[in-house]
């Protein structure tokens, strides 16, 4: 479970393989994806463990054991299996194709696209269906603006803690890394929202989940500022809207891919949004930035997605042919 450089080879395959096939939709709806198995496991614990009768204290004692049981089971988990399938011949194929699932590259360009192929074909209203699928706000409060900075700070937070922390995690600790951080992203997703049942229990989950995304957030930022060219955008001003704006969002985290973004597109991006419940009054990131934007200003995020994923890659290459 210690750092081992052939693992960044086997890392390497995953992130081609999840940029070539993604999630086939075929295989998900004859087999439950292990993000599923997770979230089973997550949903068990919280009707187990959180009982609206018991005090915030010891709800938030029973979140603390549910963050250490999903970190005992994941890692367990993962280094049985990926100690078997090392022990196999070529298992480091199956290993790689493993990985490849819990990596989110093609299926977050692909539904990030969808709402710029939505807005272009069916209007605003095509736009809000396609944009609901992929963000908790109020699609119906959303302008044709609202729904392309709802889709390009998705492209951006995503890319953060759906493809770059993942691989942190897998380079540093391999499948235990990888099945370990899903875990706990997972639970901050499920239960990690300040809400009565779950402010307290969820409490250990969201502050862990904050934790391991710190230095996947930063690397997200820097690879996000490097591919701005591609985009028609400066990697000078992606960097300075970082360090400007970073720390304005409410997340700790969030906020450096979607500044980096922001700048790179030199677009306004966050700001005031309407969710399911509540509003939020945020300021602005990159604020002299265009506000009027559209499907050609996800569609140029896309470009930039595509092009960080491929600077992430090649860092992994990069410390492969060093290390080993």
């Amino acid at each position: 479970m210690l750092f081992d450089p052939f693992l960044l080879w086997v890392l390497l395959a995953a992130l081609v393989l999840d940029a070539l096939i993604g999630d086939p939709d075929w295989l998900w709806r004859r087999l439950p994806h292990p993000v599923v198995w997770i979230g089973t496991l997550i949903g068990a614990l919280d009707r187990h463990l959180n009982r609206p009768a018991w005090s915030d204290r010891t709800r938030r004692a029973f979140g603390v054991v549910t963050l250490l049981l999903l970190l005992i089971i994941s890692l367990a988990v993962g280094y049985a299996l990926q100690r078997a399938l090392l022990a196999l011949p070529h298992g480091w194929i199956v290993l790689a194709l493993l990985s490849s699932v819990l990596l989110a590259q093609n299926s977050l360009y692909t539904h990030v696209r969808a709402v710029a192929v939505a807005l272009e074909r069916d209007g605003l209203a095509g736009g809000r269906r396609a944009v609901a699928m992929i963000v908790g706000r109020d699609p119906e409060q959303l302008d044709t603006a609202g729904v392309s900075r709802a889709a390009i700070e998705s492209c951006a937070e995503n890319f953060s803690d759906g493809v770059v922390a993942p691989v942190v995690w897998f380079a540093l600790l391999g499948l235990p890394g990888l099945l370990a951080y899903k875990a706990v992203n997972t639970a901050d997703s499920m239960i990690g929202h300040k809400t009565e049942r779950h402010l307290a229990f969820g409490w250990a989950s969201a502050r862990f989940d904050d934790l391991i995304n710190l230095p996947a957030s930063r690397l997200a930022a820097a690879f996000i500022a490097l591919a701005a060219p591609l985009a028609g955008g400066s990697s000078g001003r992606a960097l300075s809207c970082v360090a400007r704006d970073a720390r304005q969002h409410r997340s700790p985290n969030a906020g450096w891919p979607e500044a980096a973004m922001a700048g790179a597109l030199d677009i306004a991006l966050a700001g005031p949004r309407a969710y399911a419940t509540y509003r939020v009054e945020d300021p602005f990131m990159n604020p002299g930035g265009r506000k009027d934007i559209g499907a050609g200003e996800i569609r140029r995020a896309l470009r930039v997605l595509a092009g960080a994923c491929v600077v992430e890659a090649m860092l992994v290459l990069m410390v492969a042919l060093v290390l080993f």
